[in-house]
């Protein structure tokens, strides 16, 4: 299903990452994700991190995250809604996007077949949410994230 969903955004086989660790298991094997992730961090040289939100109170979304954190220090961070479980999420980033783009994102998320009966995973959700932070970027449709880190420069005003 990951690699189905990846292909329809132009994602390539060989560029899509996948570990294995046991679902629900993650906050007893912090360490271990933190090494992977470090890992990670080495071969890709990241210059942006997506992870869940803060607020997500998933056991496993919440691992990656907190580990992320600490893995990327140095790197720009942003976190992501997930309907289900992240409960006090709302966005500060707004990145504006087309229509194309929610189509695709809907097309790509209906590849998990696993999902395809789950509330939070119907495309009209999927649409309501980035139409909603489109309204609050006041664009058509955008994507929106909280920032847990950005790192950056100011240029010199002349």
């Amino acid at each position: 299903e990951h690699y189905k969903s990846m292909g329809v955004l132009g994602v390539p086989r060989e560029n899509v990452i996948v570990e294995k660790f046991e679902t629900r298991y993650l906050p007893a094997h912090r360490q271990e994700v933190l090494e992977y992730l470090l890992k990670l961090r080495h071969e890709i040289k990241p210059d942006i991190i997506f992870v869940h939100s803060e607020q997500d109170i998933h056991q496993d979304h919440n691992t990656v995250t907190q580990e992320a954190l600490r893995a990327y220090r140095g790197i720009t961070v942003l976190g992501f809604d997930v309907v289900r479980s992240s409960h006090g999420f709302f966005p500060n980033y707004f990145v504006e996007v087309t229509e194309e783009d929610v189509n695709k994102k809907i097309e790509a998320l209906a590849q998990y077949k696993t999902y395809a009966n789950k509330y939070y995973f119907g495309k009209e959700l999927l649409r309501a949410t980035m139409v909603r932070h489109g309204a609050l970027a006041e664009k058509p449709f955008a994507e929106g994230f909280d920032i847990l880190r950005i790192v950056g420069e100011f240029k010199k005003c002349v």
